[in-house]
């Protein structure tokens, strides 16, 4: 297993000197189409504040299962909730995670002309954990605000205005995020999650200090280590699709920790708003060149349409839930 760690974007340099800024503005730019991972420095976020998702996290798996249970995705048509161990798929098999989801707060439409618009809705929140709201939604917010500052940084970076995303965005982006707790296992089955790519523009995760998250580069699957005080930002399907390819979204997954060593993280996933389209980039004559087309696979297709990908997404991972409250046409 190769062992190295992922480049490093300073957040702070990219809003700050110009000449600080057209150094990693370069590194963004090849980190994103040779890698596709990276890690982000000059966030902002104090330790304690990066400590408290997890934390949080942590008392909310602790709580007793009927109590979890209550608040289970299965209830929701709007895929948000509590999921346990196994009822998660990846490419067909089954996760060895449970994990929380919440979205954007927000009422469920009286009317609904597209499918994906059952996703806008109220979260679920456990009663026996109250201080989960505020905490979990603030820390979206903020996760939302340093996506924005990155998105339009890539755009800069591929020559094109830094406001090309502003209206696809506004006035805020999608977000989901996943609370998630890997517990550890003796030998048999280690896909904490198995291989993907996220859906999204662009993914910002913060885990704990045991390690577990592969990314695969040249064919190998590459171990990337927490750095302390950093958050690990990878690019989606929808940023490749935006850049015609020229950046791209990296297969990446999870394996489980040995016996007796637990694993959180907490992942927010950043689209633009469901009822957009992604805007197409025309790239300078340099990148253009070099770009190839997003990837095409027959079993993930990508849809411009944001909500169509984004529900693509999420009727796949958790067919219980799509069973229940997206039922099929019956046949004529």
């Amino acid at each position: 297993m190769e062992h190295a760690p992922l480049p490093i974007i300073d957040l702070g340099a990219l809003l700050g000197s110009p000449q600080a800024r057209t150094e990693q503005l370069a590194l963004l730019r090849r980190t994103a189409r040779e890698v596709g991972f990276f890690y982000l420095t000059g966030h902002g976020l104090e330790a304690a504040a990066l400590a408290a998702p997890l934390a949080l996290g942590e008392r909310l798996f602790a709580l007793p299962a009927e109590q979890k249970r209550a608040v289970a995705m299965l209830h929701s048509p709007h895929f948000r909730g509590y999921t346990g161990f196994g009822a998660e798929l990846t490419r067909g098999r089954p996760d060895q995670r449970e994990q929380f989801d919440i979205m954007n707060e927000g009422q469920a439409l009286a009317e609904v002309r597209q499918p994906w618009q059952r996703l806008i809705g109220p979260n679920q929140w456990p009663e026996r954990l109250p201080e989960l709201r505020p905490l979990l939604l603030g820390w979206q917010s903020r996760m939302g605000q340093i996506g924005s500052q990155l998105l339009a940084a890539f755009a800069e970076a591929l020559g094109q205005s830094p406001a090309l995303f502003h209206d696809n965005l506004s006035p805020e982006p999608y977000l989901h995020t996943k609370l998630i707790h890997y517990p550890g296992v003796s030998g048999g089955e280690r896909q904490g999650v198995g291989a993907h790519k996220d859906p999204g523009y662009l993914t910002l995760l913060l885990q704990d200090s045991r390690g577990g998250l592969e990314v695969e580069m040249n064919g190998q699957w590459v171990a990337v280590p927490p750095l302390p005080g950093a958050l690990i930002v990878n690019i989606g399907e929808l940023l490749e699709l935006a850049s015609d390819g020229y950046l791209r979204a990296t297969l990446h997954r999870v394996v489980s920790p040995a016996a007796g060593i637990d694993r959180l993280s907490c992942a927010v996933f950043m689209a633009a708003r469901l009822d957009t389209e992604v805007p197409l980039m025309a790239l300078p004559a340099e990148l253009a060149a070099l770009a190839e087309g997003p990837q095409s696979d027959p079993a993930n297709p990508l849809f411009t349409q944001v909500g169509d990908n984004v529900l693509k997404g999420r009727l796949r991972s958790h067919p219980d839930v799509a069973a229940r409250h997206y039922p099929q046409p019956a046949a004529a």
